[in-house]
């Protein structure tokens, strides 16, 4: 489908399934924001689940909507009040813009505030698109050598610091990731940058395992099948005890489960994986064992981390990448996320006209 030099080529989904691509105007900067030519989105499974279930929680998509957060691209125009950035500049978006006022934002806690406009979160629009006008504070310049691709993990990749930031990991810990996807191996190579000495990964994939183990695992446990309580006891056995904390990105009652008995007496379950409303847990468990259970809702002042452990080399985010498509190529780009074919693991969308 063409798209021509003063239109907007986007995918938008309207309805369960029903995801479409369609021209959409241009959009223009006000005096705070800049407009950028979007180059690279990456498919985050949240677009998966909006698209093949309409909803997430109590997030429902009612109206056409369109899709994408994981983004960076190029500035295209400026509005009158921007300082810090030109035409020209190649930057990531973070995709979340809070009110700046409320009690959370003052706190410094601003994915919790109520007010955030967050992309492609019902019912704000998201990035799949040629063009996106975003606050220009939320944008982040990339150096020359960051590659555009880096610049659109920095969004599952600061995810995985604010959920090592909210386990507390320090040098030396001994780490448990539940879960090989995305944001499972960001967060291993997250932990390790924060100075894990040893991370242990579980899943149910032997494929996403291996990548795991490639990315700098210790060890990799296939948990299809196997009681929480002996896995526990393979991972402190091979460690020599428990792990000081878990990040558990599955979202699995299971897994979840893992973690708590998994993790030492006095450490920490943080949760990043969005399973079922409601799940059974070994709360006792983790009470008589002072174990800490928190939660991680997206990230907050994690962007400039996250670009900086890239910039300087301490995470290498490259290698998860296996897929690539372009905007025009949006449906069959979306199959291959939702089905992992071919060992998909991160799929990435290039928005630019000459891709």
């Amino acid at each position: 489908m063409p798209s021509s030099p003063d239109t907007n080529l986007s995918a938008v989904l309207y309805s369960i399934k029903n995801l479409r691509l369609e021209e959409r105007p241009i959009p223009q900067p006000g005096p705070h924001e800049v407009q950028v030519a979007i180059q690279k989105v990456g498919i985050c499974g949240s677009d998966v689940h909006y698209w093949q279930r309409g909803c997430i929680g109590d997030f429902v998509v009612k109206a056409p909507m369109v899709l994408g957060h994981e983004t960076s691209g190029v500035i295209s125009a400026v509005g009158d009040k921007v300082t810090h950035l030109k035409q020209g500049d190649r930057v990531a978006i973070e995709p979340g813009v809070p009110c700046r006022r409320c009690e959370y934002c003052k706190e410094g806690r601003y994915n919790l505030c109520p007010h955030i406009t967050f992309c492609a979160t019902p019912p704000y629009h998201g990035t799949l698109t040629r063009y996106y006008v975003h606050a220009a504070d939320f944008c982040y310049k990339l150096p020359d050598h960051v590659s555009l691709e880096e610049g659109a993990l920095l969004e599952p990749l600061s995810v995985a610091v604010h959920a090592c930031r909210r386990a507390g990991i320090v040098l030396g810990n001994y780490v448990l990731v539940c879960g090989a996807g995305p944001i499972g191996l960001v967060n291993l190579v997250s932990a390790r940058a924060m100075g894990a000495s040893r991370v242990v990964v579980t899943d149910i994939s032997d494929d996403r395992l291996k990548v795991a183990k490639d990315l700098g695992a210790d060890l990799t446990i296939n948990v299809s099948g196997k009681d929480a309580k002996t896995t526990a006891a393979t991972i402190a056995e091979f460690l020599g005890r428990p792990v000081d904390c878990t990040i558990e990105c599955s979202g699995a009652e299971t897994s979840t489960t893992l973690a708590i008995f998994a993790t030492k007496s006095g450490g920490c379950v943080v949760l990043v994986g969005m399973g079922a409303p409601e799940s059974k847990l070994p709360i006792m468990d983790a009470l008589c064992r002072e174990v800490d259970i928190r939660g991680v809702f997206r990230y907050v002042n994690c962007y400039p981390a996250a670009l900086e452990m890239v910039a300087s080399g301490r995470v290498n985010v490259k290698p998860l990448v296996t897929h690539r498509y372009s905007l025009e190529q949006t449906l069959e780009a979306f199959e291959t996320a939702r089905t992992g074919a071919g060992g998909a693991i991160k799929v990435m969308i290039d928005c630019s006209r000459n891709q």
